[in-house]
């Protein structure tokens, strides 16, 4: 009797280990806010940790949040609009971690015949529907006492989009970097007419799953949050490895990547936790008023910051450091 509970217990820790060393499949898209994972993997931070990431890279927001919701992806990189949306969607999604705050790094670009945003009236404009892109181009016609109803949408990605305005086939493009820094440098006469920093806090992004996903597996939550704060630390001790890092994996010349890096500030453990005492929590509801504002029809229900956010393993990260 002794020999087989021996025997069960044996089977029960091989079982939970191999629990343990499951692949965490991260999926993000090619923005220089979320460098430090590339970083992470690159140097090592992951392993450090105990946890196995693979980092799968996508164009659009609604294939990575299919795949987070189809359970294809355990965790995505993710802007707080698109949280919002996807709750008002009946997606489990929450955030354990802010990774980055843009301000220049997300803007509108024009032509050399468009100046403003008033300019914009009955042009073509590239952008992604549902995407951060999406809430800057309204938030911004809306600052200007217009809609979308004013405009011709194209709708594209934001590495597609920098690229229909290099070659003349939009009249203006939203994006981020380094799509920004690549059409201002190609196309003649492109300019940037609007950026994300006329409004502090409306552009961000957190590491989302969901709650489920959060619940079963404290471990690897906090084995990413670690290796986080480690890419962030490294970063900064070491810019121009940490930058090239970056650059590469987002596809940016490394002479444009430079100035794009200063439009975004990104997030170590200890900054997370001075923001969360309320800041941050502040900025998601006026994202969410926005959105309700500027698309009724899609987005009912502005959430509380509580419903968007699960923060029990980033104060344990951070009640240890």
């Amino acid at each position: 009797m002794i020999k087989k509970l021996a025997v069960a217990l044996a089977l029960m820790t091989a079982s939970l280990s191999a629990a343990n060393a499951e692949t965490v499949k991260l999926g993000l898209q090619p923005w220089l806010g979320y460098g430090p994972l590339w970083v992470a993997e690159e140097k090592g931070f992951f392993k450090k940790h105990d946890v196995d990431v693979v980092l799968t890279t996508f164009n659009w927001d609604q294939d990575m949040t299919a795949a987070l919701a189809s359970g294809n992806l355990n965790v995505i990189a993710s802007a707080t609009n698109g949280m919002i949306t996807n709750y008002n969607q009946k997606v489990d999604q929450k955030g354990f971690l802010i990774m980055d705050l843009s301000f220049e790094a997300d803007a509108i670009i024009a032509g050399k015949d468009i100046s403003s945003i008033k300019d914009l009236k009955g042009k073509k404009v590239a952008f992604e529907a549902g995407a951060t892109s999406d809430l800057l181009i309204n938030y911004a016609l809306k600052e200007n006492g217009m809609t979308i109803a004013d405009l011709e949408h194209v709708p594209m990605g934001a590495s597609e989009a920098g690229l229909a305005l290099i070659a003349d086939r939009v009249d203006a493009a939203v994006s981020y970097e380094p799509y920004i820094s690549t059409a201002l440098a190609q196309g003649d006469g492109n300019k940037v007419i609007y950026t994300a920093a006329e409004k502090p806090g409306l552009i961000g992004d957190m590491l989302t799953a969901s709650s489920e996903w959060i619940n079963a597996n404290p471990k690897d939550v906090q084995g990413l949050i670690l290796a986080w704060d480690d890419a962030i630390n490294f970063i900064r001790s070491n810019p121009e490895e940490g930058k090239a890092i970056i650059a590469k994996a987002v596809g940016s010349p490394t002479a444009e990547f430079e100035p794009a890096f200063k439009g975004v500030r990104l997030y170590n453990v200890k900054e997370n936790v001075e923001a969360l005492k309320g800041e941050f929590q502040a900025s998601l509801q006026t994202v969410g008023e926005i959105l309700h504002a500027t698309n009724p029809d899609n987005i009912k229900t502005v959430p509380v910051p509580a419903d968007l956010l699960s923060l029990e393993d980033l104060n344990a990260v951070a009640a240890n450091q």
